[in-house]
């Protein structure tokens, strides 16, 4: 009996030892990888001390992302604004802007009621340079236009005119001009001729795309109705008060309407002989018809507009030769046009909301 208890001490004598070394082993393994994970953890740390960023300046990061003058001019594709601490001007590269501008607020409230203080106007369109220019600053316009306003001694009409329609230009996010085409002489007035000027006259300073030919005194009522051009030329002052709201006749293409430059050249522009009111708009009208383009038009909700109300001009009587210019639109329009428009600048004047220009049309043709 007592031999089986010594054999049994010696082999639990044995197995004590063997956990023991066990654990010991095991605490041995465990402290070297510590340690070496301590080693990399240092190791690391001395690296990034031994390499802090330098600091960064404007002319660091223009050399970094190596700006050429190519790539100034030419739009990227992705916007953006790259952030740097310490760097006093942001870089912006511009993407172009949407289809629809997101700042449109819809249906304006427009009154005539209260006189209009140019400086006021001034004040409140900063952005707005000498000429009466305006680009967004935060990304590429899709279109250049250029607005076409005939004009004759309505002074009052044209400061309702910039109040309201400035604002809402910047909303649509356009790269536009703003041109008053001035009748300087004593002859009947002549629309369609002025605003053939107001098209060779603004593209001696930049290079326009689109055209806006606008009467002084129509307003938008919504600033979804966006002046721009589309693929057919477009009819914008769709629903007038003067009309009640209402399109007096399908073929109307009176008031406002935009054009690209292709398709005005395609017409020949407007006809130069239509002195006096009426008939100009109508043998517009035959010309693209001619040509087989179509109008195109906004809603009639989207498409309102409210007129000054006022007296009819001096030498702006109805044209009485209207009637049969139009019944021959096809037999003139080839020599009648951009193609024979004659006239003499008498003056050009840059002012901070529009680019006036004040021309001598000459007599009427008999």
């Amino acid at each position: 009996m007592t031999g089986d208890s010594n054999v049994n001490f010696t082999v639990l004598h044995r197995t004590c030892k063997l956990v023991v070394l066990l654990c010991l082993l095991h605490i041995s393994v465990t402290l070297v990888f510590y340690l070496r994970s301590f080693d990399i953890r240092l190791a690391f740390v001395q690296n990034q001390q031994s390499h802090k960023p330098k600091d960064l300046t404007t002319s660091k990061i223009l050399k970094d992302v190596e700006l050429t003058e190519q790539d100034s001019v030419q739009p990227r594709k992705v916007s953006g604004v790259v952030d740097v601490a310490n760097v006093s001007e942001e870089i912006k590269i511009l993407g172009n802007c949407p289809e629809t501008s997101p700042l449109l607020v819809g249906p304006l409230r427009i009154e005539f009621s209260t006189p209009v203080n140019l400086d006021m106007v001034r004040n409140e369109n900063p952005n707005v340079k000498t000429g009466g220019r305006f680009k967004p600053s935060n990304c590429i316009a899709l279109q250049k236009v250029a607005i076409i306003i005939p004009f004759r001694n309505r002074e009052e009409h044209l400061k309702f005119w910039l109040y309201y329609l400035h604002p809402i230009l910047q909303r649509q996010q356009l790269d536009y001009g703003v041109y008053v085409i001035n009748q300087d002489d004593n002859e009947v007035f002549n629309r369609a001729k002025l605003l053939n000027v107001g098209y060779a006259e603004a593209l001696k300073e930049y290079d326009y795309g689109c055209f806006i030919f606008s009467d002084v005194d129509l307003i938008p009522m919504d600033d979804r109705n966006t002046y721009k051009c589309f693929s057919q030329p477009r009819h914008l002052s769709v629903s007038m008060d003067k009309f009640g709201f209402r399109l007096p006749y399908n073929q109307y293409f009176g008031g406002v309407s935009s054009m690209s430059k292709e398709q005005y050249l395609k017409i020949n522009g407007f006809p130069n002989n239509y002195w006096g009111w009426g008939g100009e708009d109508d043998d517009i009208y035959n010309r693209l018809n001619i040509k087989g383009m179509s109008i195109s038009r906004p809603s009639g909700p989207i498409g309102k507009c409210r007129m000054i109300r006022h007296e009819r001009d001096a030498k702006n009587d109805p044209n009485p030769q209207r009637f049969d210019r139009i019944a021959h639109t096809r037999d003139t329009m080839q020599v009648d046009g951009i193609n024979s428009l004659s006239y003499k600048v008498v003056r050009v004047e840059k002012e901070q909301l529009y680019t006036k220009i004040s021309v001598d049309l000459g007599k009427p043709s008999q």
